[in-house]
């Protein structure tokens, strides 16, 4: 058996890109969920996934949702990833975000948000994985992404070669 903590920081040695994944499903205010488990699936149709973790307090509200965003973020949102990622601390700041072309809420300045219908969901062990049909995409511009690689936030460097 593999042991969780071991397997955790074995997890940890690849380095991620953050997101903060919004919704606002019918009945709630816009909220955020940071996460780094987004991954590209497919460019036709174009998919992206996603997962969280069940006990998640965002859980609920998820899962009344049809669509969700995915806002990777600039270096310069550390303390954003920071604030959406504590436990009960979800509700959207109303000067974070901009309503996108379908009414989601799209974090401002991020580096790049996909709009998502949600296409399919899996079960994934503690997690459920978020499958999306991206429907908009907006702000793409190119800058220096957050990132994180055992357990904490990093910057990109280049290697000439």
């Amino acid at each position: 058996m593999i042991e969780q903590r071991l397997f955790r920081d074995a997890l940890g040695q690849f380095a991620t890109g953050v997101t903060i994944i919004t919704a606002a499903p019918e009945g709630y205010a816009p909220f955020g969920v940071t996460a780094n488990s987004f991954a590209s699936v497919s460019l036709d149709p174009p998919l992206v996934l996603w997962s969280l973790q069940k006990s998640s307090d965002t859980f609920t509200a998820f899962e009344k949702s049809s669509y969700f965003a995915v806002n990777i973020l600039n270096q310069q949102q550390q303390d954003l990833s920071n604030q959406y990622a504590k436990k009960g601390s979800h509700d959207l700041d109303d000067n974070h975000f901009t309503d996108g072309q379908t009414g989601l809420p799209l974090i401002n300045n991020a580096i790049v948000s996909f709009e998502c219908e949600i296409d399919a969901c899996h079960d994934g062990g503690d997690h459920i994985i978020m499958v999306g049909k991206v429907v908009a995409m907006s702000g793409f511009k190119v800058h220096s992404p957050l990132l994180f690689h055992a357990g904490k936030y990093r910057a990109l460097a280049s290697l000439d070669v």
